[in-house]
């Protein structure tokens, strides 16, 4: 029982992502003292506030309402959310569209055209010269044969 566990414990995925939440929290910590060390101090100035706009509160029947924690909480948010959108998400997406070529795109659409077979019915591939099932001959899809840079039957 214990041994499942150390290899569980033990594997790369899980390692990697006790980092990754290490890095993130690190990383969530920077961002919330920057947004309490510069951006609520200027919206405190925008808003004419005095002091730390994240003290801000409001009473109603002398029940207090911190306002200004969330607000606080709100801008490291969405800093948080742009600064991972643009140096992680966007970059990646990236990186994935150069390994992705236009021709794989264009070869998995071909291939995912079906037709039915005129003798017995079932789906072939709409390049296809023959029948995978009843072995008959037939005439491809001139269409497909041309997107998939196949010579024109004659």
């Amino acid at each position: 029982m214990l041994n499942g566990f150390k290899d569980f414990i033990l594997r790369g995925n899980v390692i990697s992502m006790a980092i990754g939440l290490a890095v993130g929290a690190a990383f969530t910590a920077v961002v919330t003292g920057f947004s309490n060390a510069f951006i609520v101090p200027l919206i405190g100035l925008f808003t004419r506030g005095t002091g730390d706009f994240s003290k801000a509160t409001y009473e109603i029947d002398g029940v207090k309402f911190p306002y200004g924690l969330f607000i606080s909480a709100a801008i490291a948010f969405l800093i948080t959310a742009a600064v991972l959108y643009f140096l992680v998400v966007v970059p990646m997406a990236k990186v994935q569209n150069r390994f992705t070529t236009k021709e794989e795109e264009e070869k998995a659409d071909i291939k995912a055209a079906l037709r039915d077979c005129p003798r017995c019915y079932s789906e072939i591939p709409s390049v296809a010269t023959r029948c995978a099932h009843c072995t008959s001959d037939v005439e491809p899809d001139p269409e497909a044969r041309a997107l998939a840079g196949l010579p024109a039957q004659r």
